[in-house]
């Protein structure tokens, strides 16, 4: 009979652990044959060597459970020739890990080179590479409208200026028939204003830094609703309050104008992002270089397109009268920059995650307040009835925007600190 005898870090190794009684097995089975499976646990112990084997041992066979200290790890390449193209072609960092797994390359050889495992180093490959496109006939070709492309850069910017433009001309417009036009006409040349600007703001985030390739889900729905109630949630809160709704009630515009018109900046902001991230990307080592590099980034972005939209949202608040931008329309304009932030770099769900939240905060206010009538139920009306005495109306969208913008750009500081994220278009 041939026996198999497996140990770690013990015989046939002059100091390894239970020596003696396996020397004694084997020595006492002499009528068998032996095949020994040793596996080292330091460079020392096979430099001791092994203790003499008696006769029916026919092979050892020996393994390090040890490796030597991990060289400096070499930036992920993009490579070239037959891998190159292959990794080119992925519409996934699973196709690239699935490469160096056919050929036996593990976890353990990827840490070696301090990567996580053999999908860290494939996520930054991914990143780095231009995707190509192909189709019947056609021979991949580099796809265009990257961030860095000039002629793209012209079109998306002018892209951005359109919803602006758009709502600048229907504010004239009603400016110019104020007093010749009736409510109705008055109200329907309103809604076909808001039509176009929505029309343009799609046409604005479907190129350039702010483009959903991977869809958007349903922000379109919660964008809608959130830009709804700025415009006119506040006084219709205010008259649930007071015992209402009654009849027509006014709205705000102020905010819908400036947030169109900081199109602009977020595109830029985003861009901005872009670019320096994909820097951190190229002279980033290690994911955890390229993510501490990438972090300052999304802050900055995010700092710099509140600054922008400060001076655009008093500017549209003095074509009004000068009443004041409440601190919703900020948190507001944050939260949307973010939610297209995470959609543009393929994280759509956190995106509508966020908005929803914030629609369910802003819907559930005049809901509890109305609940709060029914007899027994004024305890629903409470935590609504505080907050409005304590800050306002516009308490209640600060709260909801600004505590889900807050939640997004957490979110954000890891999510689009990963090289998956960062994959040129």
């Amino acid at each position: 009979m041939r026996i198999g005898l497996l140990t770690d870090g013990g015989y046939p190794h002059a100091d390894g652990e239970s020596g003696l009684w396996c020397d004694r097995l084997v020595r006492g089975l002499s009528q068998h044959e032996f095949d020994l499976y040793a596996l080292s646990r330091s460079a020392r112990q096979e430099k001791l060597g092994w203790v003499s084997l008696p006769p029916q041992v026919g092979r050892v066979r020996t393994a390090p459970l040890w490796s030597a200290p991990p060289p400096t790890p070499p930036p992920a390449t993009d490579g070239g020739g037959h891998h190159r193209e292959l990794r080119a072609r992925a519409v996934d960092p699973l196709e690239i890990a699935a490469g160096p797994e056919v050929h036996g390359i593990t976890d353990r050889a990827a840490a070696r080179y301090r990567h996580r495992d053999v999908f860290s180093p494939a996520e930054e490959l991914y990143a780095r590479v231009p995707r190509t496109v192909t189709g019947p006939g056609r021979v991949p070709v580099a796809v265009r409208g990257t961030p860095d492309d000039p002629d793209h850069r012209a079109a998306w910017t002018l892209h951005a200026l359109l919803p602006g433009a758009a709502c600048l001309a229907t504010v004239g417009v009603l400016r110019l028939t104020e007093g010749a036009l009736g409510t109705g006409a008055r109200n329907a040349l309103t809604a076909a204003g808001a039509l176009l600007v929505f029309l343009t703001l799609r046409s604005a985030v479907a190129t350039g830094p702010l483009r959903a390739l991977a869809g958007s889900g349903r922000t379109a729905l919660y964008t809608c609703w959130l830009l709804g109630y700025a415009v006119y949630g506040e006084e219709l809160l205010a008259q649930v309050l007071s015992g209402g709704p009654d009849g027509h009630w006014p709205g705000t515009p102020a905010p819908l104008l400036g947030l169109s018109l900081a199109v602009v900046p977020a595109t830029r902001c985003a861009h901005f992002f872009a670019v320096h991230a994909r820097r951190r990307l190229a002279a980033g080592r290690t994911p955890e270089e390229f993510g501490a590099g990438a972090r300052p980034v999304l802050l900055t972005s995010a700092a710099l397109f509140l600054a922008a939209l400060l001076p655009l949202m008093l500017l549209a608040d003095l074509g009004y009268g000068g009443h004041g931008v409440p601190l919703s329309a900020y948190a507001l304009g944050l939260l949307l920059f973010l939610a297209r932030l995470e959609t543009a770099h393929g994280l759509p769900a956190p995106a509508v995650t966020a908005l929803a939240a914030a629609c369910a905060v802003e819907a559930a206010a005049p809901v509890l307040v109305l609940g709060g009538r029914l007899p027994g139920l004024d305890l629903l009306a409470r935590p609504v009835d505080v907050l409005v005495a304590a800050a306002g109306t516009g308490a209640v969208p600060a709260l909801a925007c600004g505590g889900a913008a807050l939640g997004l750009l957490a979110h954000a500081a890891v999510a689009l600190s990963r090289a998956s994220a960062h994959h040129p278009h």
